[in-house]
């Protein structure tokens, strides 16, 4: 209906303009929000985005922790998985911390599904295409995983995909899958000529993702839309069973290495990068995967990402922590005692506050979506705190708990570790 209308045109004068633009406001809400144009462009033998004429690389995270620290931080850019009721404030907030948001579009596995929604999506593209925050549409997020990676899916993503382009043109399509194996890139390459970028998720893999993407000769150019410390699936288990998390600062390791060597090693293929989680999350553990805790304070991971993306360290730097150093058993009957410890230190040789607690251990390390709920807190049984050493009387549930150990300094920001225990009769 937009285009129908010339808004400002000198014809309209009075309450006839009034009106007229009401109905622009209304119906397509972001018609006059200015520039935002983002192209892809070959660039010698390679690929650039290219953003209101000038090159843009993405420097971004996934999730939805502080966006005014992204931006602090040296980030550029944000992603979602799918557009709904948030979507508009989430576009406003990047505005206005001069970020842009890759915009997700969620789907399913079912080619039919992928089809019937075509003109729903078409009606998103519409209301939020000339948005001046919008950098670039996310089409779908690993459905290939769920054991449809077939032809038809595909075709049904590319059908998809030339809608976007064509009601849109001014903004790149992409599509984002889980790592490279399997028939996946073939089958994009084969059947998705509107699919602009891949967006891959990664994790144990990242480092040398870069290298195996560019040997695969797909033709186009690539986005890490996740990546972080190894997942559950890639990590070392215990004598019972559980994972064994790695510290944050062992995880700023795993976040600087990928980049590095798959972001900032692979020019004019490599578009930029979207660490996982910006913000936090409970997936696996209470701390896997976030980049910050629950109040928001930051851990080391975002400390390697502010210093990559800005060239410059964080003003105020993380606490660094040693994994936990199980000084009993790690095995142990109910009702019996456990001691631990941790080594800490702070790069400001700030005071540090230091925090134990014992929770029951998550039934399904692989919940994902929007996360976990926490679970049962079992803290009541520490009966001695020595700041760097705890001892807890254990519960007389049998099973599986998680001991962490939280750091602080008085800069909002912290670390952490933890270890698995199991509780026996």
């Amino acid at each position: 209906m937009h285009t129908l209308i010339r808004v400002g045109c000198a014809r309209f004068r009075g309450t006839r303009f009034v009106l007229i633009a009401a109905l622009a406001a209304a119906f397509c809400p972001f018609i006059q929000a200015g520039p935002g144009r983002t192209e892809l462009v070959k660039a010698g033998s390679g690929w650039q985005l290219v953003r209101d004429g000038k090159p843009f690389f993405i420097k971004g995270g996934g999730g939805g922790g502080p966006k005014d620290v992204l931006a602090q931080s040296g980030g550029n850019s944000f992603r979602t998985w799918g557009v709904g009721d948030t979507t508009a404030a989430e576009l406003e907030e990047a505005r206005k911390n001069g970020l842009t948001v890759t915009l997700g579009i969620w789907l399913g596995d079912n080619p039919e599904g992928i089809r019937r929604g075509i003109e729903e999506n078409r009606k998103a593209v519409l209301k939020y295409k000339n948005h001046p925050a919008l950098l670039c549409w996310s089409i779908g997020n690993e459905m290939e995983s769920h054991g449809r990676n077939t032809p038809e899916l595909w075709k049904a993503i590319q059908e998809l995909a030339a809608m976007v382009k064509k009601t849109d043109p001014d903004h790149p399509t992409m599509t984002v899958i889980a790592e490279i194996g399997g028939p996946t890139l073939d089958n994009i390459k084969k059947y998705c000529p509107d699919i602009d970028i891949v967006g891959i998720n990664t994790y144990g893999g990242g480092p040398s993702i870069g290298e195996r993407y560019r040997k695969a000769g797909v033709g186009k150019p690539y986005v890490i839309t996740e990546y972080g410390p190894p997942g559950t699936w890639e990590i070392g288990r215990n004598a019972f069973g559980a994972a064994n998390e790695l510290t944050s600062t062992e995880k700023a390791a795993s976040y600087r290495s990928i980049y590095e060597k798959s972001v900032l090693g692979q020019p004019g293929i490599c578009l930029g990068s979207y660490a996982f989680t910006w913000g936090f999350k409970r997936e696996a553990t209470a701390t896997w995967y976030g980049l910050f805790l629950p109040d928001n304070a930051k851990l080391a991971g975002v400390d390697a990402l502010t210093e990559l993306w800005s060239g410059k360290p964080s003003k105020y730097r993380c606490p660094v922590i040693s994994p936990i150093k199980i000084l009993t058993s790690d095995q142990a009957k109910g009702g019996t005692n456990l001691r631990a410890s941790v080594t800490t230190s702070d790069p400001q040789n700030a005071a540090l506050t230091i925090t134990w607690s014992f929770m029951k251990e998550m039934a399904n390390y692989d919940l994902t979506g929007t996360g976990a709920k926490a679970t049962a807190d079992h803290s009541a049984g520490i009966v001695k705190n020595g700041l760097t050493s705890v001892e807890i009387k254990l519960p007389t549930e049998p099973g599986v708990y998680r001991l962490y150990c939280h750091v602080h300094n008085p800069y909002k920001s912290a670390a952490i570790a933890s270890a698995p225990i199991k509780v026996t009769r």
